[in-house]
C-alpha cells in the first residue's frame, strides 16, 4: 500500500447505504465532510496544532461513487501562508516536479481568492447592463420564489471538534442538503451537485447553537442552476431575540437528470424584485469568475490538434476549416457573461472545452468589415496580441496560410502560429465568414525563439443589419496555449477582450468606404 508522504494524509472509506442518496450514489454532502476532515488532518500534521477550516476554493464533481465501493481521499499541504494564520507556519519545501507544480498553483489560487471580492464588486457595478438582456415575456420564464427553502439544525457534540466548534464539513453537508431541495423545486427531477463556489467561514459556531440555513435559486444556465445558501448561528439568547450571526455563505451549482439519465434544461429566470435582480446578476458575475478561476489554474497537457497541410488535398482542408467554424457558430447553450455598450461576450462550456463569442455592433457596411477582417496582414493594426502577420502560402483567392508572431506575455517567450484563413461570402444572405485554424507546415517548423501556439477553431461571422451597419462576431474554441489570456478576461481581472473588441470597432469605423485605413 502506498505510504503517505510528509504533509500528506490518506483516508479510505467504504460507502454504506447511510452515506448514499436515493439513487444509491455517494451523497455530495457526505463527501464534503470526508474531504474537510482529511484536509484538516493534513494541515494539523504540518502545523503541529489544531486547525479549523477558513475557506474552501471551488470544488468540481466529475464522477459519482456508489454503495459498496471504496473511495480514497488524499490531502496534501502544498504551500503555507502566514498572513491568515495566528501562528507562523514552517514553509513548505517542494521536493519533486509535481510538488513544484502544486506549490505554484497554490500561489495562483491564493491570488484569485484574495481578489475575489474586489472582482465581484467591479462586475456587479456593470450589472445594470444586463437589464435589457433578461429574457422576453414570450420565453418560458419562472420566478424563484417557490425555490426558497429554510432548514434548522441543532449543533450537538458529534457535530463538533474537541474545542466544541462545529466541523466545517458538517456545515457544508447541511448546506448541500438544503440546496438540493431548493434546486429540485425548480427542475422537478433529481439534482446532481456539479460544483461548489468558494466556501468562506466568517465565524465559528459551537455546540448548542441553532443553525438556520436559507437557500434559494439565483439563476439558471441552460443545463445547470445556481443555488445560494446563507447560514446564521444563534445561541439561546440570540435565538429568543431573533438576532443571528452570519457564519457562512456559498453557492452550489447543480445539473439535473431525467429518468433516461439525460441532462434537463432549466427554465430561464425572470427577476421579479430588486433582490431577485441582484441575485440574478450576482450569479452571472460568479459564473464569470468561476470560469476564469477554473481555467487560469488549469495546467493540462495540450494535445496538438493542428492539421498537416497537404497541397494535394487543399480544397477539402479549406472547406473543412469553414465547416468546423460553422458548427461552432451553430452550437446551442451560449451564455451571456458581459455587456458593455456595443460589445457582448458569451461563453460555452462543453466538459473541458471552453469557447468564447464576442459580438460587436459596427457602424459600417458588412462587406467593408469583411474586406478588412479577412486580410490578416491588417490585424496588427488593431489587435495588440498580434505583432506581425504575413502570407506564406497563397492557396487560392479565398484561402491563405499566414505566419503570425505575438508579443511577450507574462515574462514568457513570445508565441507564434501558422494558420489557415478561409473566407467565404454568402451574398444572398448578407453574411460573411472568416474561418481560422492552425496547420502544420514543414517549411515553417517551430523556432526556439518562440513557443508554437495553436488555434483549434476560430473566426469572424459578419452579418449585415442594414446598408450602413453590421454585427461582427468573433468566435474562438480555446486551446490550452491561449487559455490564460481568456481566463483573465472571463474572471474579471482583465479587460483585454473588451479593449481589443473596441479597437476592432474603431479600426473598421475609421476606414474609408474604399477600404483604406486612416490613423486613429
Amino acid at each position: 500500500m502506498e505510504r503517505p508522504a510528509p504533509r500528506e494524509v490518506h483516508m479510505s472509506q467504504a460507502i454504506q447505504p447511510a452515506h448514499a442518496n436515493s439513487r444509491g450514489e455517494l451523497s455530495a454532502g457526505q463527501l464534503l465532510k470526508w474531504i474537510d476532515t482529511t484536509a484538516c488532518l493534513a494541515a494539523e500534521k504540518h502545523a503541529g496544532v489544531s486547525c479549523v477550516t477558513a475557506s474552501v476554493d471551488d470544488i468540481q464533481f466529475e464522477e459519482t461513487a456508489r454503495v459498496g465501493q471504496v473511495i480514497t481521499i488524499k490531502a496534501k499541504v502544498t504551500r503555507a501562508f502566514s498572513t491568515s494564520m495566528e501562528i507562523h507556519l514552517k514553509p513548505v519545501t517542494p521536493l519533486t516536479e509535481q510538488d513544484h507544480v502544486e506549490y505554484n498553483l497554490a500561489s495562483e489560487r491564493r491570488k484569485v481568492r484574495l481578489r475575489h471580492e474586489e472582482t465581484f464588486k467591479n462586475l456587479m457595478e456593470k450589472s445594470s447592463k444586463f437589464e435589457d438582456l433578461i429574457c422576453d415575456e414570450e420565453e418560458e420564464t419562472v420566478s424563484t420564489r417557490g425555490t426558497s427553502v429554510q432548514s434548522i439544525e441543532l449543533v450537538l457534540p458529534p457535530h463538533a471538534n474537541h474545542h466544541g466548534n462545529t466541523f466545517g464539513g458538517q456545515i457544508m453537508a447541511w448546506m448541500e442538503t438544503v440546496a438540493t431541495i431548493s434546486a429540485s423545486r425548480l427542475c422537478r427531477a433529481h439534482p446532481l451537485l456539479k460544483s461548489v463556489d468558494m466556501f468562506k467561514f466568517r465565524g465559528p459556531s459551537t455546540v448548542g447553537d441553532r443553525l438556520v440555513f436559507n437557500a434559494i435559486v439565483n439563476n439558471t444556465f441552460q443545463t445547470c442552476v445556481e443555488v445560494g445558501v446563507r447560514v446564521e448561528a444563534f445561541d439561546c439568547q440570540e435565538w429568543s431575540e431573533g438576532l443571528g450571526r452570519h457564519i457562512n455563505s456559498a453557492f452550489l451549482i447543480y445539473n439535473a437528470v431525467n429518468d433516461k439519465e439525460e441532462l434537463v434544461t432549466f427554465p430561464k429566470i425572470k427577476p421579479m424584485s430588486k433582490d431577485d435582480f441582484r441575485r440574478y446578476c450576482g450569479a452571472i458575475a460568479r459564473k464569470r469568475i468561476r470560469l476564469g478561476r477554473k481555467y487560469v489554474i488549469s495546467h493540462k497537457q495540450e494535445i496538438p490538434l493542428s492539421i498537416h497541410w497537404d497541397i494535394r488535398n487543399q480544397v477539402s482542408l479549406s472547406d473543412d476549416n469553414v465547416e468546423a467554424f460553422k458548427k461552432l457558430v451553430a452550437k446551442s447553450g451560449w451564455e451571456i457573461t458581459s455587456a458593455v455598450e456595443k460589445i457582448k461576450i458569451y461563453t460555452l462550456e462543453e466538459q473541458d472545452i471552453l469557447s468564447v463569442w464576442v459580438e460587436k455592433h459596427v457602424e459600417k457596411p458588412a462587406h467593408l468589415a469583411y474586406h478588412l477582417l479577412s486580410d490578416f496582414t491588417k490585424r496588427p493594426l488593431w489587435d495588440p496580441h498580434y505583432v506581425s502577420c504575413e502570407v506564406i502560402d497563397w492557396v487560392s483567392e479565398d484561402d491563405q496560410i499566414y505566419y503570425i508572431t505575438c508579443p511577450i506575455a507574462n515574462g514568457d517567450k513570445p508565441k507564434d502560429l501558422v494558420v489557415l484563413v478561409s473566407r467565404r461570402s454568402l451574398k444572398d444572405s448578407n453574411t460573411y465568414t472568416v474561418a481560422v485554424k492552425s496547420v502544420i507546415l514543414p517549411s515553417v517548423p517551430p523556432s526556439p525563439q518562440y513557443v508554437r501556439s495553436e488555434i483549434t477553431c476560430a473566426g469572424f461571422l459578419i452579418h449585415a443589419i442594414d446598408s450602413s451597419s453590421c454585427t461582427v462576431s468573433y468566435f474562438n474554441q480555446i486551446s490550452a496555449s491561449i487559455l490564460p489570456y481568456f481566463a483573465g478576461n472571463l474572471g474579471g481581472w482583465s479587460k483585454s477582450i473588451e479593449e481589443t473588441a473596441g479597437s476592432c470597432i474603431r479600426f473598421i469605423e475609421n476606414a474609408t468606404d474604399d477600404g483604406s485605413i486612416s490613423i486613429f
